[in-house]
């Protein structure tokens, strides 16, 4: 394949910014966000430790209770060199952004290649808490891809976007992270996974897969008198979290060149064609249907199922607004939430998978995610968002101030790449009636159950996405939680690792009683004391395969790990993470 990568960018990170914690440390990654001297205008330096910083805060449970530090992982100081620049596939209108670290302390002995992809739609750094902080330490180089996704927003009103170097400047002055062209002034604000017109999650294995070579390449640059780095005398270990997880097993099934010498996933978002559920498929059903499940019996006592003050209550609104629409047929709350539980139980959603859902139904995750995937599918710019849905710039009364700015040169650093988050709304999708988010829920559902023209072209869309199958031999962890809300193991993991094991691959598959998808929501007291994290798991993972390669050491049984316990509202200890033997 010809791979075509723009300018590349080095910078050196030495000296109290290093390639971990960017001179953060432990301490500093937990602790309050890193400062901009001039906030409006941050300088390169200052966005990336910030984004680093971010990055670690969105996977990772760092507080005191947590364990990292202390039962697993570290975060050492790593001096060493970044290489980053602009990766563009074959046919693909708009780049996605690679980065190398290259510690100093390269291991030239056991040479190794981590390789990830950014977790659900974050940008470059997105993935640091699992492969940078299992790979550097040991003296891996780490590349990273992401995957066509980030927080690279462009905004046609002021034609601005992100260059190289993470700062926001004018189209036409530097190559920028994601450039749509023709878009209108008030065409809202255009974020590359939803707009790019490329359908990126179609391309994730490939993306991976062009990283490796990049991070080769970049290999060979560092020490030219060791060159060549190959996948014959380096190993290269792919390993992600969630949209990451899936990322590299999607490049496990598109590795025909046999880059990969194992790969790791973490709760993937997976989707094999015929086998489970699409995300897209379960999470527009959990829009519609869970607000309305949330009065039952079920979720008494479940953190975040009926936060808020609101009254009449919104699960009750929702579940008297689907009755109106023919969906529910109970005519009371209690009735109108027991069928739509039932509806969700029927379809193969578990009781430990609904009650941590429901998070996710506090933050409103099924609606703005979905959103972004059907635009996606769909290949919609910004301006034509199905459903009457975009990104809006966030204003009082209308009226730019100095905070904007302010705002607007912190995306690229704090951005989850779906908004809404700070500065940017997300608009449409609503009406005047108490149940103001209902129709865009339904809408988005109706383009995946539906007969229209749009309707065929998302399913169309979303079956390019459908993972091949890897090559024979290759190593293949896969770990989820039981508790997993957002991608239940029951629609992922569990049908993935079944279609492995029907075609004659032999994956090992650890599933984590208690743990779920987001350990950075184990900070939450209610919500940690009930659950286990997910990512010592992965650390162990990573270690198990590490010991394979290296030492020749078989690979670890599947596991249902029945020892781990809940946290519990001490911190987590060795004993209730029961981790498998080596």
């Amino acid at each position: 394949m010809t791979d075509t990568f723009g300018e590349v960018r080095v910078t050196l990170h030495r000296g109290g910014d290093d390639l971990l914690s960017a001179g953060l440390g432990l301490r500093g990654l937990s602790g309050v966000p890193a400062r901009f001297v001039s906030p409006a205008a941050p300088t390169p330096e200052e966005l990336r430790r910030r984004a680093i910083q971010s990055s670690w805060r969105g996977i990772a449970d760092l507080g005191p209770l947590g364990g990292f530090g202390s039962i697993y992982g570290d975060v050492p100081d790593v001096p060493g060199r970044e290489f980053t620049t602009f990766a563009r596939l074959p046919g693909a209108r708009h780049p996605h952004r690679v980065l190398v670290q290259v510690p100093d302390a390269f291991d030239r002995q056991r040479r190794c290649l981590v390789v990830s992809a950014s977790s659900g739609s974050r940008g470059i750094y997105g993935s640091i808490a699992l492969a940078g902080g299992w790979g550097l330490p040991r003296g891996c180089a780490v590349v990273y891809t992401d995957k066509g996704t980030g927080a690279g927003y462009f905004d046609p009103a002021d034609n601005t976007g992100v260059a190289l170097d993470g700062t926001r400047t004018n189209a036409g002055r530097d190559e920028l992270e994601f450039e749509p062209k023709g878009l209108s002034s008030d065409a809202g604000i255009a974020a590359k996974h939803a707009h790019s017109g490329d359908n990126p999650e179609a391309d994730w294995g490939r993306h991976v897969l062009q990283a490796v070579r990049f991070g080769l390449a970049m290999l060979d640059r560092a020490f030219p008198d060791e060159a060549p780095f190959t996948p014959q005398n380096t190993r290269i270990i792919a390993t992600g979290i969630s949209n990451g997880g899936g990322a590299v097993l999607r490049a496990a099934g598109d590795d025909a060149e046999g880059l990969l010498s194992a790969v790791v996933a973490l709760e993937p978002n997976i989707h094999v064609e015929g086998h489970g559920r699409a995300f897209y498929d379960y999470a527009t059903e959990a829009a519609v249907l869970l607000p309305a499940a949330l009065a039952a019996p079920a979720f008494d006592g479940v953190p975040f199922a009926r936060t808020g003050i609101a009254s009449p209550p919104a699960w009750a609104l929702r579940g008297a607004a689907l009755r109106a629409h023919g969906k529910l047929e109970g005519s009371t709350p209690q009735a109108q939430a027991a069928d739509a539980l039932a509806l969700l139980r029927a379809s193969g959603w578990r009781d430990e998978a609904l009650k941590v859902a429901a998070s996710s139904t506090w933050l409103d995750l099924w609606r703005s995610v979905s959103v972004a995937y059907a635009s996606a599918y769909l290949r919609r710019e910004a301006g034509h968002m199905p459903c009457g849905f975009s990104y809006e710039v966030q204003r009082v009364a209308g009226v730019a101030t100095p905070a904007d700015a302010i705002l607007r040169a912190a995306w690229w650093a704090d951005g989850s790449g779906v908004p809404p988050h700070a500065g940017i709304n997300l608009a449409g999708g609503t009406d005047l009636s108490l149940d103001p988010t209902l129709p865009g829920c339904l809408c988005l559902r109706e383009l995946w159950t539906g007969q229209g023209d749009d309707a065929r072209k998302l399913r169309e869309g979303l079956a390019a996405t459908a993972a091949a199958l890897p090559r024979e031999g290759l190593p293949i962890l896969v770990v989820h939680g039981t508790d997993d809300g957002l991608i239940p193991v029951s629609f992922s993991s569990e049908p993935y690792v079944a279609w492995l094991r029907a075609h004659d691959r032999s994956p090992v598959f650890w599933k984590v009683p208690h743990a779920q998808h987001f350990d950075a929501f184990l900070a939450f007291p209610d919500f940690g004391d009930r659950h286990a994290p997910l990512l010592p798991f992965g650390y162990a993972a990573l270690d198990r395969a590490w010991a394979h390669l290296v030492e020749g050491r078989a690979l670890p049984e599947d596991a249902l790990v029945r020892d781990t316990r809940p946290r519990g509202p001490g911190p987590v200890t060795a004993k209730t993470l029961a981790l498998p033997p080596g």
